[in-house]
């Protein structure tokens, strides 16, 4: 007969291997195919019904994807609400103007009908953002499957730290991006995210008033986004799109606004400084060649969504229970 101390190894084993075997999981566009073959045509269905009916909620689903990537990989932990023992990070300080959760909420209600305890909200989301996307005129692309939902979520200082500031460098948001294994292209492919969307007056008062001087801003530009934006908080505290020129079209607007010193953040500043380089090579190219963004952003799409949890964090399993 084994010992009690035998039978916790093995059982802590067992746990390790779980654990093990669900972060390291080979994702699959695939995934569903016997287990529920609808999943990508009810996701596009509600997606299409609800950016019909309020357009801003595709950018924001497109947010949400990158906000729950960057924070212990894309594993749902975003859509996670507070409990007595844990923060939800949707209340740290970058998310609290996160919106888009109804959407994920209506897909993985339809989802748990036709095939209940199969799809993760992780996938969902995934799927989400890519037909976000198309949905405004952007690539599509195939979205690898079979991602697990974390059971907790990150702390609020975590999540903090996990996410590019409105005020960050080039060399930070180089830094940022290669932590998730993403290199300086990928960086410069993906924040053509803003090309749709909007932002807070505190993401961008530093900028348009000149207290934030690292980066050259048209002075017109500048002074147009001053209008909704005044220079003490308040009341009055509007939003502004991050590309002027077509703010709910997909295309490759964002980085001719770049070119002309009219980039919204900081950050998003920061990837053109008009110098010459391998960065401000790439922001120009894509500048005239849309074609060229929509594949490389498509490519690093499926990249970041290929971030996994990190190894040991409790996840879902499709393990049978023991």
């Amino acid at each position: 007969m084994a010992s009690s101390s035998s039978s916790w190894f093995a059982l802590l084993l067992f746990v390790g291997l779980a654990c093990t075997a669900a972060n390291s999981n080979v994702l699959s566009a695939g995934y569903y195919e016997k287990t529920c073959p609808n999943v990508q045509g009810v996701v596009r269905s509600v997606m299409a019904h609800r950016v019909a009916g309020e357009p801003r909620m595709a950018p924001a689903v497109l947010r949400l994807f990158f906000h729950d990537c960057f924070v212990n990989g894309c594993d749902g932990s975003v859509l996670l609400d507070a409990t007595p023992f844990s923060a939800s990070e949707k209340d740290a300080e970058p998310n609290d103007s996160l919106t888009g959760f109804t959407v994920i909420d209506e897909i993985k209600s339809i989802l748990e009908h036709d095939c209940p305890a199969t799809v993760s909200c992780a996938d969902v989301l995934a799927l989400a953002s890519r037909d976000a996307v198309a949905l405004l005129g952007g690539p599509t692309w195939a979205v690898p499957l079979g991602r697990k939902d974390s059971r907790a979520a990150a702390d609020p200082e975590s999540t903090k730290n996990a996410l590019p500031s409105p005020k960050d460098n080039l060399e930070e948001l180089i830094t940022m991006f290669a932590k998730h294994g993403l290199d300086a292209s990928d960086m410069t492919a993906l924040s053509g995210a803003h090309t749709v969307g909007m932002a807070k007056c505190e993401s961008y008062r530093d900028r348009v008033y000149g207290i934030d001087n690292e980066h050259y801003i048209d002075p017109s530009f500048a002074d147009a986004r001053r209008q909704t934006c005044p220079l003490q908080e308040g009341p009055s505290d509007g939003k502004a799109p991050f590309d002027s020129q077509t703010p709910m079209r997909f295309d490759n607007a964002y980085y001719r606004d770049l070119t002309a010193h009219r980039g919204l953040l900081s950050s998003d500043q920061a990837l053109y400084g008009g110098h010459g380089g391998m960065q401000d090579h790439l922001v120009e190219m894509y500048s005239t060649d849309g074609e060229a963004f929509a594949r490389d952003f498509a490519n690093a799409m499926v990249k970041m969504g290929n971030i996994p949890p990190p190894m040991g964090m409790p996840v879902e399993s499709d393990l049978p229970a023991m």
